[in-house]
């Protein structure tokens, strides 16, 4: 027996003669959760596969990859800094220094295939993986692509996407448009909305507005709550608020009869469930979850992120009238009379959940599982 958080190359597991795929990326929930939603499938299929994760030391996957069930060994990377171009130096190094870490790990556990889900931590794992002419499959998340994937693209076999028009960032004919993998227990919950609201300790028969700025926060979501959220209430809503992790604890005392405010939502199943209208960042995942669950949102994109391409994700939503969009610097003043139209327009929220509906790509994490098998039976046979 091992441990989960593999600090040294020799702790890996000992390859065996069954599938070998090393999975890596990270940095953000939009990176992990796709990542461990593609493991699961591989298992479901392989269920003696070896699959090894290779994150970056400091980094949320270091904690959410093993408690997931995996194995991760994490490298001494880091992102560029965009700003101060003069510390970029130090990144290279690290760079370099992953690389050959990389190429260790490589010689070690000698995977058949490996996955790039985007985050720095992918580039040196993937180059060093290209550089053996180990098959590379890129899983992209975003409507603009983000540079690892860029980077990577020309040399990997199979391109994993959820949006039309991305041959302008990758080769035409590696890409697949499967859509972004989704978490099982996001799909499976068979709670009506009456009884999901219920479950969260709300009122069953009354409509409830969700928001969530992910796990960490978002300051300017929780800027808009906070001087919104009476008026919010008087439209008829409860209100379920996920203020993330690093924003201070709400006073349940200073909050409207039949709202809630918590640090993080464990149960989001349900919360998806008895949601009548989402409030949420853009980020890639987060619009996978609306899509697959039909649910009409309100999208405020993240502007501090890489190419703005939250902003990108949400206006692909817009244009399907499948979602509103309200900017990030226009959210405490703008949040209230965006959810007060909806509120008065039900066939309008109707019409968004529906087409959100229609743009969903079902089945992704099993499409590039299976891609990942075939790929490693181009190779050699793998035993079950």
């Amino acid at each position: 027996m091992y441990s989960l958080v593999i600090n040294n190359i020799d702790q890996i597991p000992t390859p065996t003669d069954t599938l070998r795929v090393v999975i890596s990326g990270g940095g953000t929930g939009g990176h992990i959760n796709p990542a461990l939603s593609i493991a699961q499938a591989i298992m479901a299929k392989k269920p003696k596969a070896q699959i090894l994760y290779v994150g970056a030391l400091g980094r949320m996957e270091m904690e959410r990859v093993p408690k997931a069930g995996l194995p991760i060994i994490g490298l001494p990377v880091r992102g560029l800094d965009r700003k101060r171009l003069w510390r970029n130096f130090g990144v290279i190094i690290d760079f370099i220094r992953a690389r050959w870490r990389c190429r260790k790990i490589l010689d070690r556990f000698k995977p058949q295939v490996v996955v790039g889900v985007g985050g720095y931590a992918s580039a040196p794992m993937l180059k060093a993986a290209q550089g053996r002419g180990i098959p590379t499959v890129l899983q992209e998340q975003n409507s603009y692509a983000g540079v690892t994937n860029k980077m990577l693209a020309k040399k990997a076999r199979y391109i994993a996407v959820a949006y039309d028009g991305m041959d302008r960032f990758f080769p035409a004919d590696t890409i697949h448009i499967t859509g972004n993998p989704i978490r099982e227990e996001i799909l499976s919950s068979t709670l009506t909305p009456e009884e999901a609201r219920q479950k969260l300790g709300f009122d069953p028969e009354k409509p409830l507005l969700l928001v969530v700025g992910g796990s960490l926060g978002a300051r300017t979501v929780n800027q808009a709550m906070q001087a919104n959220i009476d008026k919010l209430a008087s439209l008829g809503f409860s209100i379920l608020w996920q203020t993330g992790k690093n924003w201070p604890e709400v006073d349940p005392a200073t909050l409207p009869a039949g709202c809630k405010a918590v640090r993080f939502i464990e149960d989001m199943a349900t919360a998806y469930r008895g949601a009548s209208l989402v409030v949420a960042r853009a980020g890639a995942c987060t619009i996978s979850e609306l899509q697959n669950l039909g649910k009409p949102s309100i999208l405020i994109p993240s502007p501090n992120v890489a190419e703005d391409h939250q902003r990108h994700n949400a206006e692909a939503l817009v244009k399907a009238n499948a979602a509103r969009m309200i900017l990030d610097a226009d959210a405490v003043a703008s949040i209230f009379g965006v959810v007060s139209e909806l509120s008065s327009d039900p066939d309008l929220v109707v019409a968004l959940g529906q087409n959100a509906a229609a743009m969903a790509h079902r089945g992704s994490a099993d499409i590039i599982a299976q891609e990942v098998i075939n790929l490693a039976s181009s190779q050699q046979p793998i035993n079950s």
